[in-house]
């Protein structure tokens, strides 16, 4: 093979392998922290098995806090946690209010794992209104809407920003995404506890 072409083929491969560094595996952990040592937890997941997973030093951690419906108002960014209803709307078994500088964070629609058939949306709430069935709410996201009903009951939180003192063993937690190493270690950047014993519901 030409010198040039080798090299060329070399680079293709190292590239390759810094693309997939790059680009990690995450898993998404609810649970039960059962223990922490230094920054490694262990984890009773909401499965039932048994994780450990490393914070990074500049771990971010947020609390998971209990607020109400009220605080949700137009232009707030939020994460609704839904059900598809028949008639197209979306009907919220958990929202999440974002902090103003997480404004834009995973926007749009997806599938969600809270329960069979569950969905997130994370978008900006364009106009709320009060329903016979609790409050209807109408949010945008970059490509395209949906219309949500939130109904009295529905757990309503928001995201604090904190530090490790909220990482103790009992509390629960939810890590969005939690970096699979190639050894088959977790990693995390970032922590959202439950503060109060308050399970993060999303």
């Amino acid at each position: 093979m030409p010198k040039s072409l080798l090299l060329a083929a070399l680079f293709a491969v190292a590239f390759s392998s810094v693309a997939s560094a790059q680009q990690a595996p995450t898993v998404r952990i609810r649970g039960t922290i059962e223990s922490v040592d230094g920054n490694t937890l262990a984890i009773k997941t909401r499965e039932g098995s048994d994780v450990k997973v490393k914070m990074t030093d500049n771990v971010a951690v947020f609390a998971v806090i209990k607020t109400s419906l009220s605080e949700i108002k137009d232009g707030s960014y939020i994460g609704v946690t839904g059900l598809p209803e028949p008639d197209g709307t979306q009907k919220a078994i958990a929202v999440h209010i974002f902090p103003e500088n997480q404004r834009g964070a995973a926007e749009g629609f997806r599938p969600w794992d809270a329960r069979a058939n569950s969905t997130m949306t994370n978008a900006t709430v364009a106009q709320t209104v009060k329903g016979t069935d609790g409050q209807n709410i109408t949010v945008k996201y970059k490509d395209g809407e949906k219309k949500v009903v939130v109904p009295p009951d529905t757990p309503i939180v928001t995201f604090v920003a904190s530090d490790k003192s909220e990482v103790k063993p009992g509390a629960k937690l939810i890590i969005f995404g939690a970096a699979k190493k190639d050894d088959g270690s977790l990693e995390a950047n970032r922590v959202n506890v439950g503060r109060d014993g308050i399970t993060p519901p999303m």
